[in-house]
């Protein structure tokens, strides 16, 4: 570590590539305490701490959502965008045939993507802002004119493009993926005040709660890291064969197929299936329609009850977990492109059957990663019942985010420095 370390410090364009990304995620920490004019934001903050889910939400927002920021939206906008245009992909052939175009077809879909952005963070700044109001009893904007409301959403939308203006600046430095660094950051700036709030709440007699979450939290991490690291390699066997004057091929590698292969987008899709009936409620509660705003009422109660919650969110990633999964993984396209190449399974016949024996091993190992991922989503539900430790939330979530970012940066830092390496050797 510590060699890793000076190297990393006697590599100058690698350090100042790191201090500028550190300097891009002091800017955007600023940008999380920049208040909307108008609103009152000290009524949030009880709100935030009784609903799991628009905790989430402002987690991933770096507490943005909480202190109703400028960037209260974080990069959230941007990624549905990212996940319309990967499911659009697949159905429309145009875009399709633009993906297969290399760098510059990746760069127009990059393009339309900024564009879905815009609106789509107009639709959601409109529709945060009336449900916060609405759990406000309307505390939130009392003193919004419709000019200043107008002017809200604006800068909402404007703080979001700016996120994603900053992600894709740290990108470009090669010291891991913008976007999932802004997010990392945002967590980790919760933990400082959550630690404070534990050790204000701390009493001698909860000693033994204490030594069980940070034992959970410990196995938790280090079932992260093995599941997100885990893979199953396919033995691939190419064919001798002659080019010319040169035997080329006749050699074995493999396929590596990983465990959790959607990653922490299935957690997501679960999030916004989940925030929106309670939320289209909130719109029905005042209707005149007496079982229109019954009905909206009791779908209310029923998703603020922690054991259908718990239930339906686990159901809601399992299930999402197998369609992402079968949105990014292709076994046709793998089977066909070994084919073509000389490549096959040993043992598997090349073609159609090597498709259905991709697919069906895909298939067992996405039950493993999909219930990983339903336990990693309802962990904080089981844990702060049974630690009783609930001033610092155990969100595995955000712990899979965590790791996954940090294991993603160290893997292309340590990139940068073999290249050195070669450079030197």
């Amino acid at each position: 570590m510590l060699k890793k370390i000076q190297q990393l410090w006697k590599a100058k364009d690698i350090r100042n590539s790191i201090f500028y990304v550190l300097a891009l995620l002091v800017v955007f920490r600023i940008a999380a305490h920049i208040p909307i004019p108008g609103v009152d934001a000290g009524s949030l903050k009880e709100i935030f701490s009784g609903n799991d889910i628009l905790g989430l939400l402002n987690l991933f927002s770096g507490g943005g959502l909480e202190n109703f920021s400028v960037v209260m939206l974080g990069v959230g906008p941007y990624i549905t965008a990212s996940i319309i245009f990967q499911l659009l992909v697949m159905i429309v052939p145009r875009l399709e045939a633009l993906q297969k175009e290399g760098e510059y077809g990746q760069q127009k879909i990059n393009q339309y993507t900024r564009r879905l952005t815009v609106p789509l963070a107009i639709v959601q700044g409109y529709g945060f802002i009336h449900l916060l109001d609405q759990r406000t009893n309307g505390a939130l904007m009392a003193n919004m004119s419709g000019f200043q409301f107008f002017t809200a959403i604006v800068m909402v939308t404007a703080g979001t493009v700016f996120l994603m203006w900053l992600g894709e600046l740290i990108t470009e430095k090669k010291i891991g993926n913008g976007i999932s660094l802004l997010i990392f950051a945002g967590i980790i700036a919760s933990l400082p005040q959550s630690f404070a709030n534990t050790l204000l709440a701390f009493d001698s007699s909860q000693v033994l709660n204490f030594v069980i979450f940070i034992i959970i939290a410990l196995v938790t991490i280090i079932a992260i890291v093995v599941i997100t690291e885990g893979q199953r390699n396919i033995p691939v066997s190419y064919a001798r064969h002659m080019v010319g004057q040169r035997s080329m091929g006749g050699v074995n590698t493999h396929l590596p197929l990983r465990v959790n292969q959607a990653g922490v987008i299935p957690i997501i899709f679960a999030i916004s299936m989940i925030l929106i009936p309670p939320t289209l409620a909130q719109f029905f509660l005042r209707s005149d329609v007496s079982w229109l705003a019954s009905f909206s009422q009791w779908t209310i109660d029923l998703f603020q009850n922690q054991t259908f919650y718990g239930i339906f969110y686990f159901i809601v990633v399992i299930a999402f977990t197998y369609f992402y999964t079968s949105i990014i993984f292709h076994p046709n396209q793998i089977a066909e492109n070994l084919q073509k190449q000389g490549g096959f399974i040993p043992g598997i016949r090349p073609g159609r059957h090597t498709e259905e024996y991709l697919n069906k091993v895909m298939t067992r190992i996405i039950l493993a990663g999909a219930l990983f991922l339903g336990v990693v989503a309802v962990l904080p539900i089981v844990v702060a019942p049974l630690t009783g430790v609930r001033t610092m939330s155990l969100g595995g979530t955000s712990i899979l985010i965590v790791v996954a970012v940090v294991i993603e940066t160290v893997k292309q830092i340590d990139a940068q420095l073999v290249m050195r390496d070669y450079e030197g050797f």
